[in-house]
């Protein structure tokens, strides 16, 4: 496969990623959607659920690696990619360790938790015994405004909840 293939597969791949991003924005999640890929095919997907499930692990990354071991029967998914539109935090960076991720494509990157180069590199941890293929900004403009606008639509409506209290 060339070079220019695979970067319009991942930017297919990606472009999944940001429609389930969109599921998690219309129940007030933070927009952050993940697609794991094998072969080809999609053997999992996930977006943010962590409010709605009041389960903290429920990160779209964690949801699509559930997903996808359950369709590869095993807990490991080797030669898998997984494509996220926000840089791993470090629980699910080291899922996908624990997962045997093969590569990570990710969009935007995450400078307060990022754990796949930003703040921290967990996926790439010389001590682990599992090291994770990272490429970032793949999408990166559209993947930075849907979770800006997010964040900055949170903040004007708690802004206009706080004047309507005084």
């Amino acid at each position: 496969m060339s070079e220019i293939q695979a970067l319009n597969q991942d930017e297919v791949f990606m472009a999944r990623a940001i429609e389930l991003a969109e599921k998690a924005e219309a129940i007030d999640e933070v927009p952050v959607g993940a697609v794991i890929v094998l072969d080809g095919i999609i053997i999992g997907e996930g977006y943010n659920q962590s409010i709605s499930l009041n389960d903290p692990s429920a990160h779209a990354e964690m949801i699509a690696l559930r997903e996808a071991a359950v369709n590869v029967n095993n807990y490991r998914v080797l030669d898998a990619t997984l494509y996220v539109t926000l840089e791993p935090c470090p629980m699910c960076a080291g899922a996908l360790v624990h997962g045997r991720i093969k590569r990570l494509v990710f969009g935007t990157y995450d400078m307060k938790t990022g754990a796949s180069g930003s703040v921290m590199d967990i996926t790439n941890h010389a001590g682990l015994n599992h090291q994770v293929l990272v490429e970032g900004g793949c999408l990166q403009a559209e993947c930075s405004a849907q979770i800006s606008a997010f964040f900055k639509r949170r903040r004007a409506q708690k802004k206009q909840q706080k004047h309507l209290g005084e």
